[in-house]
């Protein structure tokens, strides 16, 4: 199975169309880490963050982990070791909180973009997140809540998305 991204701002999974948002810049095949731009590719994707305190275990075929206050995500291009990686404390280095007061991550799926072996500056943090306002991202995808809801019942561990 594979989710497209239509027009910048829909996504499609096999009759199923979702209002989306991407990165403030557009797309680009040559991303780098702070361009607010979503890259261009087909990708795997990760496991189901969620914020059990928050929201109702999700029904998904994804493997599902819960969010809690140490979890971050490395974005500090200074950090060789865990740069656009997924780290269950909270890192000296610059990162994304993954337990926040609003509302984004509450449900997200890594992209597994610059994922295997990532290369420094090549960009990091690239998730599927929750939006209220479809407002830009800094190089993300964000659907509503809802929609997110119902993507995650659809996919599963081999879906890819292609982003073009």
């Amino acid at each position: 199975m594979i989710i497209y991204l239509k027009k910048k701002n829909i996504l499609k999974i096999d009759d199923f169309y979702f209002k989306c948002t991407i990165g403030r810049n557009g797309l680009s095949k040559k991303k780098i880490e702070g361009d607010k731009k979503t890259p261009i590719g087909l990708f795997k994707l990760e496991n189901l963050y969620y914020r059990s305190e928050r929201i109702k275990k999700p029904i998904t075929k994804l493997k599902l982990v819960k969010i809690n206050k140490n979890m971050c995500w490395c974005d500090d291009i200074k950090d060789k070791k865990n740069y656009n990686r997924f780290s269950r404390k909270i890192l000296k280095s610059k990162h994304e909180k993954l337990f926040r007061k609003d509302d984004k991550y509450d449900l997200l799926i890594p992209i597994k973009f610059n994922f295997e072996k990532p290369e420094i500056g090549k960009g990091s943090c690239i998730f599927i997140h929750i939006t209220k306002n479809y407002k830009p991202t800094a190089g993300c995808i964000a659907v509503s809540k809802k929609d997110f809801l119902i993507i995650s019942k659809i996919i599963n561990s081999k879906t890819k998305i292609n982003i073009s």
